[in-house]
């Protein structure tokens, strides 16, 4: 682990990049930044040149691959970076450089222990994708199969782990301030993000996500996602079935093919919503780069290191949230929000749901072209501090992907409107899983799992209250103060991070100095 001085000089020299592409500015000027931070932000950015316009995405690719995540998941939380910074953020892409090929060899090579050649009859040196995490090569297999070879950078893991622990401590200490900073849950949206970068960098993780997702969708017409190449696969390289198509975003070659964009657009948001509502796993990244029209206008997905599972409960929320908005029963969906606990019992359910009806009555009736999802979650974000609404990170990955499908849905047909899209599939759905004949299933196959569990209850219960006659049981312990937390609360403790801290600003200090040319000590 490390110590907290290192994580102070991380956080400095981030803040330090941050301030050059003016993206502090929005910190310094939020009224709930705690005060702590603000002045962290004033010595990051202590005679640093910054442009007037903040170019927030340019930060985060500065800064470096796990940045690059952060900043794509922080594009869907205007509620806690603005939406100025969220609009600008949206446009991160996640590219970098390649590694050279030489590495990549070596990777594999040492991934498997054997010569490149006794795994591919071919492989091509220039990668067809290179992004922050791994990078992509086309090959032939020894059988002639046509496949992709995605590959880790090497490095990367020890990178993204030494970012995160900074990430964790710096999110633990702002919550530990309280205030704002309590409500957002920083902690928790980290933790999120850590799971979901792990994942990624597990190539075995992400192909048993491919492979479920295509078990799942097996009976949706129109969707695919490739084959996994399991001989070729493990944790640092994954082998693919080649997709064959156009991305969903080259509008000019989709058109020229004779593909139906509206029909296209359509079947994008069904197939979402398939995922997302029915299924509860979707794909998490369905970005312009992930996603492909094959020759018969099926789309194929490829990249599956994030993916979103949300349970029935949820679930069923999330439909009955959408039904209500597309319908207008914006009491239902506060009652929804009431019984799911996302907003705190003492407020009153008919100011909530007059503050949903000033989100979703402009949304009704009009295309993307004038008022969109991105824009509804936005007013959604608004009124979630008026209601003392805690942030709940499992919904995080669906508002990105939200505003994910709706942007490429959009870029295929602009005159598209997401509540006639989705308001009949969501519809019918909750038919299936909230109608009569759906209840009274649920309720014979829960009786029969609860009688099938009572042998075992019994049994629990005599373990639990044995016959009298043993030892009696013992009586409470007082709760006596630990010696090691007695330190916790000694505030000299805190004389070494404000030391660290102003270290880490002097140093920064002398190293702007040095890089004007002046020299760093009176002469």
């Amino acid at each position: 682990m490390a110590s907290h001085s290192t994580h102070i000089w991380r956080l400095l020299q981030w803040g330090r990049i941050l301030a050059r592409h003016g993206a502090l500015r929005i910190i310094e000027d939020a009224p709930n930044t705690p005060a702590p931070v603000r002045r962290l932000c004033r010595i990051a950015r202590f005679g640093a040149a910054t442009p007037d316009v903040p170019d927030y995405a340019g930060a985060f690719r500065a800064i470096g691959p796990a940045a690059i995540k952060l900043g794509q998941t922080l594009a869907t939380r205007p509620d806690i970076v603005g939406e100025e910074a969220a609009r600008n953020l949206l446009t991160l892409q996640d590219r970098l450089p390649p590694v050279p090929f030489a590495a990549i060899r070596a990777e594999i090579e040492a991934a498997f222990g054997r010569p490149l050649d006794q795994l591919y009859a071919s492989i091509e040196e220039e990668p067809v994708g290179a992004a922050s995490i791994a990078q992509v090569h086309r090959a032939v297999t020894l059988d002639g199969r046509q496949v992709a070879v995605k590959v880790l950078r090497p490095g990367i893991r020890e990178k993204f782990a030494a970012d995160i622990q900074t990430y964790e401590w710096a999110a633990a200490h702002l919550e530990a301030l309280g205030g704002e900073a309590t409500r957002l849950r920083p902690s928790l949206v980290i933790a999120n993000f850590k799971r979901w970068t792990l994942r990624e960098l597990d190539l075995r993780r992400e192909a048993a996500s491919a492979s479920e997702l295509a078990d799942k969708m097996a009976g949706v017409q129109g969707y695919r996602i490739p084959a996994i190449d399991w001989d070729r696969t493990c944790g640092r390289v994954m082998t693919l079935e080649w997709i064959n198509g156009v991305k969903i975003s080259d509008m000019d070659t989709l058109r020229a093919a004779g593909h139906d964009l509206p029909h296209l657009a359509r079947r994008l948001v069904i197939a979402f919503l398939t995922q997302a509502v029915q299924l509860g796993y979707f794909h998490a990244d369905m970005h312009q780069g992930n996603l492909f029209i094959e020759a018969d206008g099926t789309i194929a997905a490829i990249d599956f290191g994030i993916m979103g599972r949300i349970d029935r409960r949820a679930r069923v929320w999330l439909g009955e949230i959408l039904h209500g908005l597309t319908t207008g029963n914006y009491r239902r969906v506060a009652e929804i929000h009431f019984e799911a606990q996302y907003v705190p019992s003492y407020h009153s359910l008919e100011e909530f749901a007059t503050a949903l009806r000033a989100v979703g009555e402009p949304m009704r009736g009009r295309s993307v072209k004038e008022l969109s999802v991105g824009q509804m979650l936005d007013g959604l974000f608004a009124i979630t501090r008026d209601f003392d609404m805690a942030v709940q990170p499992h919904l995080l990955l669906l508002q990105k992907t939200m505003v994910m499908v709706e942007g490429l849905a959009t870029q295929l047909w602009p005159d598209v409107n997401m509540w006639d899209v989705a308001g009949p599939f969501v519809s019918e759905w909750m038919r299936d899983e909230l109608g009569p004949e759906a209840v009274i299933a649920r309720g014979l196959q829960d009786s029969v799992r609860r009688l099938l569990r009572l042998p075992a209850l019994l049994d629990r219960i005599e373990e639990k209250y044995p016959p009298k006659g043993g030892a009696p049981e013992p009586p409470p312990l007082p709760a006596v103060p630990l010696m090691w937390d007695h330190g916790k609360r000694n505030p000299n403790q805190w004389l070494r991070y404000v030391a660290a801290a102003i270290v880490g600003g002097a140093v920064t200090w002398v190293a702007l100095l040095g890089s004007m040319g002046r020299p760093v000590w009176p002469m």
